[in-house]
């Protein structure tokens, strides 16, 4: 039962989040913490900061790693497949009717609706995030230290992973 939950879980995961893994995050969130309450928010924050050390998408990591979390690794198969899937049907679709409406503006009017709901997901993800994985001063100064160093000083994201790993290491 607990793998037709998963697959339920992230197959609504996947058809319902544009923008890519950030946006899901609140979704995930809700889907994996408050809903079937698989694990807490302590260890989903440890298992983002994984998904985002390792290559490739955030979206597909995050369902391989919490899929494991749940039921083992045929959980990461379930998982990965349901949240990739309404992905690929979306695209099949679009692929073939895509040469028929490229040029329609309400198609053009569509994307431009959608994109604002992306940042505010994003946006939304963020501020959970931040509200757990922040757990003390010291956290917040090197998160946004870190956040400044990326933002406006183009540091490159996998110096700034080293680094937080090493100051965490030394300061906790």
């Amino acid at each position: 039962m607990n793998l037709l939950k998963l697959f339920i879980s992230f197959l609504k995961i996947g058809a319902f989040s544009f923008g890519g893994g950030y946006a899901m995050l609140p979704l995930i969130k809700k889907e994996i913490i408050e809903v079937h309450g698989w694990m807490t928010t302590k260890e989903f924050i440890d298992i983002l900061a994984v998904v985002e050390m390792t290559p490739g998408p955030i979206a597909i990591n995050s369902a391989t790693f919490l899929g494991h979390e749940v039921a083992g690794i045929l959980g990461s198969i379930v998982a990965t497949i349901a949240v990739v899937l309404p992905s690929i049907v979306i695209i099949l679709f679009i692929a073939h009717f895509l040469s028929k409406f490229k040029s329609s503006p309400y198609v053009d009017w569509a994307f431009k609706g959608i994109r604002p709901v992306v940042l505010g997901l994003i946006i939304s993800a963020s501020i959970t995030v931040s509200k757990d994985a922040f757990i003390d001063f010291k956290g917040f100064i090197l998160g946004t230290v870190l956040f400044y160093l990326i933002s406006f000083k183009k540091l490159h994201p996998i110096l700034a992973i080293i680094i937080a790993g090493v100051t965490g290491t030394i300061i906790y």
